[in-house]
């Protein structure tokens, strides 16, 4: 028997950053949402755990031994282990959580063979601030350093969603680095939508000034029917919500054309 999962992409339609912690960590407020589309994992029942990788950004997993599916693995207790194959779609070091996407993957898939542990939450957030939303991969409120999740109304499910990347890897810790440290404001509330439109992701600038390329996609996706445009996480990814799936088609047809070297995605919120 296999199993497949989808590692859906993660974005922050909202990141609002208040503090830098003692201990080097930011205190977040953000609202995650998923894209019901991303990296897919098949897993097999075997006598260890091991882990194929294939697809368009497999090479950028440097050791497969010691990436965040086989740190999931390791992470749960599990009577037998699993011969897991992933097809890499999403970029590395985009803003997008795949690998924290991937290892939520794993967590639902040990869950439906065994269960998962009553610690689950607290395993998954050794692995990554963005793993415990990951695991369930619905719209919530992450708060903390975002493994703090509380429910959130989604009025945004089924809208259309177009993530678009320069093809520039970006990493997080000089994203955050570069934060002027200056509190803008707690996160808005209200519905999903309402967070949406009001808040902010306070990494923007501080990713702009490392990563130009960024304004480049802002500017184009500007240019779209898109109602909000904004860079998700630390980038350099950023995304577009439409009202249509023919606006956000008709964006992408019109960006692939202007812009061939960028990656994209197209989907719909979860």
């Amino acid at each position: 028997m296999s199993l497949t999962q989808t590692a859906y992409a993660k974005i922050n339609l909202a990141l609002h950053v208040r503090e830098r912690r003692d201990d080097g960590y930011h205190v977040l407020e953000t609202l995650f949402a998923f894209v019901d589309a991303g990296d897919t994992l098949t897993a097999r029942q075997a006598d260890q755990d091991s882990l194929t990788t294939f697809g368009p950004f497999a090479q950028a997993i440097d050791n497969p031994l010691d990436n965040l599916v086989a740190r999931a693995l390791a992470s749960l207790p599990r009577p037998q282990g699993l011969s897991i194959t992933l097809e890499k779609n999403l970029p590395v070091a985009a803003g997008l959580g795949g690998g924290s996407a991937d290892a939520g993957a794993v967590f639902r898939m040990v869950e439906a063979l065994h269960g998962l542990p009553e610690d689950w939450q607290a395993r998954a957030a050794k692995l990554g601030a963005d793993v415990p939303s990951c695991v369930r991969s619905e719209m919530a409120i992450g708060l903390g350093t975002g493994t703090e999740l509380t429910e959130v109304e989604n009025d945004l499910a089924g809208t259309p969603v177009l993530l678009v990347n320069p093809s520039v890897p970006l990493a997080t810790g000089p994203v955050f680095k570069a934060w002027d440290q200056v509190d803008r404001g707690p996160l808005p509330t209200g519905s999903a939508r309402t967070i949406a439109l009001e808040g902010r992701n306070d990494l923007e600038g501080p990713a702009l000034s490392l990563c130009p390329a960024i304004g480049d996609v802002l500017d184009a996706l500007k240019g779209t029917e898109a109602w909000l445009t904004r860079m998700s996480g630390s980038g350099a990814t950023c995304f577009a919500l439409f009202d249509k799936v023919e606006q956000s088609e008709a964006a992408r047809e019109r960006m692939a054309r202007n812009h061939p070297q960028w990656w994209m995605l197209g989907g719909k919120l979860r």
